[in-house]
């Protein structure tokens, strides 16, 4: 028989986060104290109720056993993303910048799931500690909030449950023995990329603010902007391409990273199929909008290829590993290249790395099956098992993305029947629900690069928000919660 939920223990661990999440908003204090701003007192405000709340649920969890299951580890995991966005949208609330609850809590629900998608109309008009904040909420996201707990708190008695469940997907890799020291060689390694792109991009011309904020949401391909025009505010070449480079970087795998660049293992990641197939398909698609930017621009020499192939190379990078920044607006190119970002919004980049999506990796694994199944037709007794990386892909694995990808279709349909409920065009309906559950943030129409999604109903703005969860972690973490069964002891 299962045993029962321990609920205090799930308590106890909530606060301890919950205090966690208040530190993460003292740095936010300090850099609105370093810049005087009028958003100090709120934010502090925030961050006492937040530890409130946190030293709460450790008095709740008092001396809880440390048996902490499958369930439990589920069930937490559901709960931080939802608390922690309860919470981390106080400042945007006490401060009356965002004085809704529903845009609140979008704005926030967006940036801890590195969706990007905003309701602010005018960005700029926040103060450096909430535009702070915003990067910040994509930053602890990206990596993911209980994997940083496990990296810095001793205290969680079964990580490989809590890992599991908000790392989840086809495989995931242990760098070391415990997973603790998984977690931690893993942020280590995402903090060391977060410093080195915000010094290259404060070199190539941004100020210290706008470059930290831009790596922090870089790293996490987030895509929250401290400017309304996004990266686009920056004329210079050279921060494009760094950013390009750094979203490339975060669309990897993260252990396939730690292990070229710390154990100097770089042929595992040029020979991974997962990773050959991810910048094939980046330097294959932006040739195509290259060649479609050129050929519907009027042509005018080198700078105009080049700044088509730049401009085609962000988009494509941007929107396939789900970051959401933009130089250009590509609801002003030809309807087709429309098409072309509306299939790149679900592909997502590689499994382990901070970007949502479907995921490189299943798409091979598909793509093979469908290669493999005519060989097996023209040859029914010959036995094919499909392999990546030298690895046969078990049946379960087949079945778990056929799955997968499935009820992500599913559902981004009966969403878009929905968003079309709340008032939107099929169109936009499909380009809301299809970027949210992907977590990329612009959609098309009046939700695409140079818009918002402020003028949403308030229905639309919660269920939306509640796609974007359900992508970050990869619909099983959240949609199990729902089964009758998980709860029945």
């Amino acid at each position: 028989m299962t045993k029962a939920f321990n609920w205090q223990q799930v308590f106890k661990v909530l606060g301890v986060l919950l205090i966690t999440e208040a530190l993460f908003m003292m740095l936010a204090a300090w850099v609105s104290y370093i810049y005087d701003g009028n958003d100090l007192e709120p934010i502090i405000e925030s961050a006492i109720i937040t530890t409130l709340a946190g030293i709460s649920g450790v008095l709740i969890g008092g001396n809880s056993t440390k048996h902490f299951g499958t369930r439990e580890g589920y069930l937490l995991v559901g709960l931080v993303w939802i608390v922690f966005s309860i919470f981390g949208m106080l400042p945007f609330r006490l401060s009356y910048y965002i004085p809704n609850i529903a845009d609140a809590f979008f704005e926030t629900m967006s940036g801890f799931t590195t969706t990007g998608a905003t309701i602010l109309t005018d960005i700029e008009a926040l103060p450096h500690g909430l535009l702070f904040w915003r990067s910040m909420l994509q930053w602890l996201g990206g990596m993911g909030i209980v994997v940083l707990s496990l990296a810095i708190l001793p205290m969680f008695g079964a990580g490989m449950q809590l890992f599991a469940a908000e790392v989840p997907g086809i495989t995931y890799d242990k760098l070391q023995p415990k997973i603790t020291d998984t977690a931690r060689k893993l942020w280590e390694l995402y903090l060391l990329l977060t410093i080195i792109c915000a010094v290259l991009l404060y070199f190539s011309g941004m100020n210290i603010f706008d470059a930290i904020c831009h790596s922090l949401t870089t790293l996490a391909s987030g895509g929250y902007s401290t400017k309304n025009a996004s990266i686009a505010h920056w004329s210079s070449p050279t921060t494009h391409y760094i950013i390009i480079f750094f979203m490339i970087i975060a669309g990897t795998n993260f252990s396939l990273l730690y292990g070229a660049m710390i154990r100097r293992q770089w042929k595992r990641l040029i020979y991974d199929e997962e990773f050959k197939t991810y910048i094939y398909s980046i330097l294959g698609i932006s040739l195509v909008v290259t060649i479609g930017l050129i050929c519907t621009r009027a042509f005018d020499g080198f700078q105009s290829i080049e700044k088509a192939f730049r401009d085609a190379l962000f988009q494509i990078v941007t929107t396939m590993t789900t970051t959401g920044f933009s130089t250009s607006d590509y609801m002003s190119w030809h309807p087709i290249l429309w098409l072309i970002m509306l299939l790149v919004i679900p592909m997502g980049a590689t499994a382990g790395s901070t970007s949502g999506g479907i995921k490189i990796i299943r798409l091979h694994i598909v793509a093979k099956n469908i290669f493999y199944e005519f060989k097996r037709v023209m040859h029914p007794k010959a036995i094919r098992p499909i392999r990546v990386n030298h690895r046969i892909v078990s049946e379960n694995t087949l079945s778990n993305t056929y799955v997968f990808i499935s009820i992500f279709v599913i559902i981004t349909i009966v969403s878009t029947i929905v968003m079309m409920i709340c008032g939107l065009s099929p169109s936009e309906a499909f380009g809301c629900s299809l970027t949210s559950i992907s977590n990329v943030g612009p959609g098309i129409g009046a939700q695409g690069p140079s818009g918002t999604f402020a003028m949403l109903p308030d229905f639309a703005k919660w269920y939306l928000s509640f796609l974007m969860l359900i992508g970050r972690l990869e619909l099983f973490t959240i949609l199990i919660l729902f089964l009758p069964s998980f709860w029945k002891k």
